[in-house]
């Protein structure tokens, strides 16, 4: 896997933290502060789906599937750097262990005989 993206996360997170440094703010309030800019990251997402779907009677179809791709970037942008900013350069180790735990729950499914096709497949 390339480390440019973590490079870039590591410099994102280095900047923000001596940014909130410098305003007096204490590590786990930053970390605090990362997290919930996550959850407003998520929500901008779920913003762009119901736009794109035109579900708000107010404002139509204000998205498009392209919008909605932006957003969910941006969540993952802003979780790997709330990652990197908790763990420092440990992130990268951290996040490729928890990945592949997580992946080995689902694609060992795929690579079992026994289990049974997917619906619609």
């Amino acid at each position: 896997m390339s480390t440019v993206p973590w490079e870039t996360i590591g410099r994102l997170a280095e900047l923000f933290t001596t940014l909130d440094t410098a305003r007096g703010i204490p590590a786990e309030q930053q970390w605090t502060l990362q997290v919930l800019k996550l959850t407003e990251e998520v929500g901008e997402s779920a913003q762009a789906v119901i736009g794109t779907w035109a579900t708000n009677p107010r404002k139509g179809q204000s998205h498009t599937w392209e919008h909605v791709q932006e957003e969910v970037a941006d969540t993952a942008i802003t979780g790997l750097v709330s990652l990197h900013r908790m763990l420092g350069d440990e992130a990268p180790a951290f996040f490729n262990t928890l990945l592949a735990q997580r992946a080995a729950k689902f694609l060992t499914l795929d690579e079992d005989a026994g289990a049974p096709p997917l619906e619609g497949a």
